[in-house]
Parts: structure tokens; C-alpha cells; sequence
């Protein structure tokens, strides 16, 4: 019986030889104790084939020890009867108290994780940094995280996750309101979600990246000095799901408040990609810097597009199709045949509206310096949703 405390199995043998003598079965307390005993087992670590081995061995020597049969050469015919169905009961109650135990010890354990998640993407630093370390993080170092945002099934057909189990946010909190307001949400036990983590692990270990549920949104954080787990953890969502899905990955920050800080940065990515109309699968915070700035000084941002874009108003159809085809000949680097394809419309078509904006705006894109101003504005009456949204300054207006 090596490994397995003697004090487990110690009324094992006796009830055997109960079983053996009296041609009766355990009882209900006897069978109780069993799985107390099983439970035991798993809580104290020993493995579930050597508790089962020890069990069957001594049940070996009840054999050994059973009564004489007629011709006085091992046990008697009925030994067989008694015997065996009480070491089936006894085993499967041993098995059924371990795999119960096993099984609550696997919720706990999901449990405990989806609170330090909670509490790591939301910086509260209760003991964060030892709990981090049963998970397999080191929060001194350097962390990157990566969200995806997912849309339709899963690739292959595969049911969507219960909804009633989904965790989504009301839109006001988390890393971006819109960005929480999946059209795919998740929820922890995803089958899907499991097989991208079985796969990461797999390639980076357990103690290397963190793979979870947050929001209806799949989140992922990895070292800083692990440039492919990013990488990686793309590829697998693309491989799982449909055309539809986003990712943003956030800049890697130290610490856990680092964690929290990229977090927020590949929440922001997603939802800045959705209100510049960005085409992008993938959206990397440290290609978006330019935006958090512009929109930090929300009243110089307001004057530019005042300024450059507001004489589109009064274009006729409106400034939606000048604007369009400014962001589609950037888009293009000044190609204003490939700008034409894009859009559906003719190159001469493209040359008349850029000059009707040049007439209208004084802005031309053809000047380097004037095309830097036209392109930040731009940008900036993406970023207002100008001109669905009026500007402050012509709120009163």
C-alpha cells in the first residue's frame, strides 16, 4: 500500500471478512464511510489507482483467509458470493467519494480563478500578488493582454454558448462600453474557450499565460517578453470563429496595475476601431497612440473639425460623401483610382469631389501640410461621430 495512509483502508478488512461471514452486504454507513474515505484520498493527494490497488489487495488476503471449501483447499463456494459484490460496493463508493471530491476541488479551484481575474483586470490588490503565483504569474514582470470580441457561432456549426449562463456588461463599465456589448458573449465553461486554452498551455505552459472570461469577451494575458503568445492566441480565434470577431491587444505595462492598464488599452483598440470604421481584424493599441491624445483635448479636437470640415455641411447630399471619400483616398495613400474602386464610383468622380472640398474647405489633399490637417480632422469627426453628433461649439447654434 505505498502512498496510501494506513488509516483510509483500516476497517477494510473487517468489513470483508463481515462480508465473508455472514453472506451479507455493507450497509448505508458502512458505504458512507467509504466515499469519506475516497474524498480523503483525493484531498490528501494519493492517487485514485493505488487506493483502488490497496483495496484490492487486501482484498487478496480476505480470499486467502476465507473459509475452507468441502475438500478443505480454499475457500468455499459461497465465499465468491459474499465477497465479491462487497468489495464492487466498497470500491465504487471509494471511486464515487474521490471523483466528488476531485470535482468540487475543480470548482473551487475555477471559482478562486474567476475572482482573481476579476480582481486583477480590475486592480483591486487584495493579496493579488500571491494569488497570482498559484496561477503561474510573476506580476513583477512585464504583461501584455489581448480581448477578443466575438460575432456568430463558433467555426464548424457549433451551438452558441447558453446565454443564460453568458456574462455581458451593462455597456458602462469594463475597458470600453461598446466593446462589452458582444454580439457573441461567453461564459466560463465554453467548450470552445476551453480548447483554445488547452492550446495555449500547451504551447507556452500553464505558468506562462492566463486565458479567461470577462464580459463576454475571451482575455488573455501573457508576459511582455512573450511576443507570440498575442500571435498565437489570434490564430486560434481565428481558427474557432467565424469572420466577425475582433481582437485588441494592449501595450505591455509592469506590475498589476499593468495588467489592468493593457487590459483597458485592448478594450479601447476594439472600440476606437469600431467608431473610425477600421477594417482591421486585429487592432494593437501601440498603432492607435494618436487617437487617446487627440481625444484628450476634446476642445482642440472640436476647433479642428469646426474649423476644416463644418463648410461641408453645406455641400449638397450632405458631407457623409465627401468625408467618405477623403477617408477612402487616405486609406489608398493618395491613389485616387484604387479610392474609386473602393467606393463604387468612377475616378473622375473622386477627382470632382476632392475638388468641391478643396472649394468648400480651402483644404486640399494634393498639399502635404494641408492633407495632415484634412486627415487629423477627419479622423477627429470619426472620433465625435461628427456630424450624426453635434460639435460643442455648435450645440447652440
Amino acid at each position: 500500500m505505498t502512498g496510501v495512509p494506513a488509516d483510509l483502508l483500516g476497517g477494510h478488512p473487517r468489513v470483508l471478512g463481515e462480508a465473508v461471514a455472514t453472506g451479507r452486504l455493507p450497509g448505508r454507513e458502512v458505504i458512507d464511510a467509504y466515499r469519506t474515505s475516497g474524498a480523503r484520498a483525493a484531498e490528501l493527494g494519493v492517487p485514485l489507482r493505488e487506493l483502488v490497488d490497496a483495496a484490492l489487495a487486501m482484498a487478496e488476503s480476505a480470499g486467502l483467509a476465507g473459509p475452507a471449501g468441502p475438500d478443505g483447499a480454499g475457500p468455499g463456494r459461497g465465499f465468491g458470493t459474499a465477497l465479491l459484490p462487497a468489495l464492487r460496493r466498497a470500491v465504487s463508493a471509494l471511486m464515487e467519494g474521490y471523483e466528488n471530491a476531485q470535482r468540487l476541488a475543480i470548482r473551487q479551484e475555477e471559482a478562486a480563478r474567476r475572482e482573481f481575474v476579476d480582481d486583477l483586470l480590475q486592480g483591486r490588490a487584495d493579496r493579488l500578488a500571491e494569488r497570482a503565483e498559484h496561477f503561474g504569474l510573476r506580476l513583477a514582470e512585464s504583461y501584455v493582454v489581448a480581448v477578443a470580441r466575438l460575432s456568430g457561432p463558433a467555426a464548424g456549426g457549433a451551438p452558441p454558448s447558453d446565454p443564460a449562463r453568458a456574462r455581458t456588461s451593462d455597456g458602462g463599465s469594463g475597458p470600453a462600453g461598446r466593446v462589452s456589448s458582444s454580439p457573441r458573449p461567453l461564459w466560463d465553461g465554453d467548450p470552445v474557450v476551453r480548447r483554445i486554452e488547452e492550446a495555449m498551455i500547451a504551447r507556452f505552459g500553464s505558468h506562462n499565460v492566463l486565458i479567461a472570461v470577462r464580459d463576454g469577451l475571451l482575455v488573455c494575458v501573457a508576459p511582455g517578453t512573450l511576443a507570440a503568445a498575442t500571435g498565437e492566441f489570434t490564430h486560434h480565434v481565428r481558427q474557432a470563429f467565424e469572420p466577425g470577431w475582433r481582437v485588441g491587444v494592449g501595450r505591455p505595462h509592469r506590475g498589476p496595475g499593468g495588467v489592468v492598464a493593457s487590459y483597458r488599452e485592448a478594450g479601447n483598440a476594439i472600440e476606437l476601431g469600431d467608431r473610425l470604421g477600421l477594417r482591421a481584424a486585429v487592432l494593437r493599441a501601440a498603432d492607435l497612440l494618436v487617437f487617446p491624445v487627440l481625444l484628450r483635448d476634446r476642445e482642440a479636437i472640436d476647433d479642428l473639425v469646426t474649423t476644416v470640415l463644418s463648410p461641408l455641411l453645406e455641400a449638397r447630399g450632405g458631407p457623409d460623401p465627401l468625408l467618405g471619400t477623403l477617408e477612402a483616398v487616405f486609406a489608398a495613400q493618395g491613389n485616387q483610382t484604387a479610392a474609386a474602386r473602393k467606393l463604387g464610383i468612377s475616378t473622375r468622380a473622386v477627382t470632382y469631389r476632392l475638388e468641391r472640398i478643396r472649394r468648400l474647405t480651402g483644404f486640399s489633399p494634393d498639399d502635404p501640410t494641408q492633407r495632415f490637417t484634412l486627415e487629423t480632422a477627419v479622423l477627429g469627426a470619426r472620433l465625435l461621430d461628427w456630424p450624426a453628433q453635434p460639435l460643442a461649439s455648435q450645440a447652440g447654434k
